[in-house]
């Protein structure tokens, strides 16, 4: 296994980490059902421990993944040779009560004292941070810190790449975990969020790297996966997805959630070979190569540049864009997820249909994208019924807060 620093306190992480939202299988409904066999769970967590990785990286909101992550840790004397990173489930607190009620929890599940790394779970948006300072948030984690229950505190992150940016100036954090791979370099924090989190000398953990698998197997466009062989046929397009973000020197940690022992011995041996500037020119060709095959699918040649942003209304316009651009060139269901979480898991609501047609955004797009008219395209494929009705259950579940 291969290993990087973490330059804020030492730490040697492996550059794979376990991700262990999906021991129930690769689809969301299983992961937050908990429906998944704990004896198949736990023989994945030893082999990943003895085969090097020591980063395993699970939430309040994974159902039993806490929990068997702490017994498989017991039961081998595992825990001192791991680092485990859980997350406060934000969307469920209300108060700065909830914010001891639930580390608790965390503690009992995981069957240990103290979490290594600790985030805070979907944080999106300043304003939400903010709220969180007035319940003392910045206390509450100090104090755990001096009292050795946190060693290092975070945030994963889904939302808009300019929330990100604000976040990363509003406190000392310790590391953070964004979604980020060679098909979503404009999507949330992106690659200008990756770099600029690097500079600051923050561990960043990249999550979704194989988006969701869909850019390794059968989802991925045949022209695509065509280009991957034609430039190395011993190299599958999952670990081409892996080798360019272990290329990355801002890369930290790539999560992988690995649901089958197939799975794990493959992306060890990836990792067992992962380098910094690992690719050669020619292999960097065929990244292009494959994004341009990307590009031509799309329907909007948006580049992430948000000079479209802010929109005066709340659009998230770049976020519209980019699910609505996946929903063509990788697969639908992918799509409807990232358009969700982009647009429904913030403070507050940023989807296409709150668009006014002002035309501000349009005076300011370098591409000159008719973006009026494509956010209504936009709004027709995603916002249907069952849209409607997630909408209404976050207006009171998520933003209640």
């Amino acid at each position: 296994m291969n290993y990087k620093i973490n330059p804020r306190n030492g730490d040697k992480l492996s550059v794979l980490g376990y991700g262990c939202m999906r021991f129930g299988g690769d689809s969301l409904s299983s992961s937050f059902s908990g429906a998944f066999d704990p004896k198949k769970a736990e023989q994945l967590i030893k082999s990943a421990v003895e085969n090097g990785i020591n980063y395993f990286d699970t939430a309040y909101v994974y159902a039993g993944s806490e929990e068997v992550l702490g017994k498989t840790l017991q039961k081998y004397g595992f825990r001192d040779k791991v680092y485990i990173a859980t997350k406060m489930p934000l969307i469920l607190c209300r108060n700065k009560s909830d914010l001891d009620k639930y580390f608790a929890k965390h503690l009992e599940r995981l069957q240990t004292d103290y979490i290594d790394y600790y985030l805070l779970h979907m944080l999106t948006d300043i304003k939400t941070w903010n709220t969180l300072c007035d319940w003392g948030i910045k206390e509450w984690a100090a104090e755990k810190k001096a009292a050795g229950q946190i060693r290092e505190f975070g945030f994963s992150f889904h939302g808009a790449q300019d929330e990100f940016l604000a976040l990363l100036d509003a406190y000392d954090w310790d590391f953070c975990q964004i979604q980020y791979n060679y098909s979503d370099e404009n999507y949330q924090a992106g690659v200008k969020g990756l770099k600029k989190a690097a500079s600051k000398g923050m561990p960043v953990m990249i999550m979704e790297p194989l988006l969701g698998g869909k850019l390794a197997g059968k989802n991925l466009p045949k022209e695509a996966a065509d280009c991957f062989k034609a430039a190395n046929p011993d190299i599958s397009p999952a670990a081409w997805a892996f080798r360019c973000l272990y290329n990355q020197p801002e890369v930290t940690v790539v999560l992988s959630g690995m649901n089958e022992q197939e799975q794990l011995d493959e992306n060890i041996k990836i990792a067992e070979n992962a380098k910094v500037n690992m690719l050669t020119p020619e292999e960097l060709d065929t990244f292009r190569n494959v994004k341009n095959i990307f590009n031509n699918s799309y329907k909007v040649h948006c580049t992430g540049c948000h000079y479209c942003m802010p929109c005066p209304h709340g659009v998230n316009i770049p976020a519209c864009f980019t699910a609505y651009n996946t929903r063509y060139a990788i697969n639908k269901g992918q799509a409807n997820l990232q358009y969700c979480m982009s647009t429904l898991l913030n403070d507050k609501p940023s989807y296409a249909s709150l668009c006014k047609k002002c035309g501000k955004c349009e005076k300011h797009c370098p591409q000159n994208i008719p973006i009026r008219d494509t956010l209504e395209e936009v709004a027709k494929e995603f916002e249907t019924f069952r849209f409607k009705f997630m909408r209404f259950g976050t207006k009171f579940f998520v933003r209640k807060k």
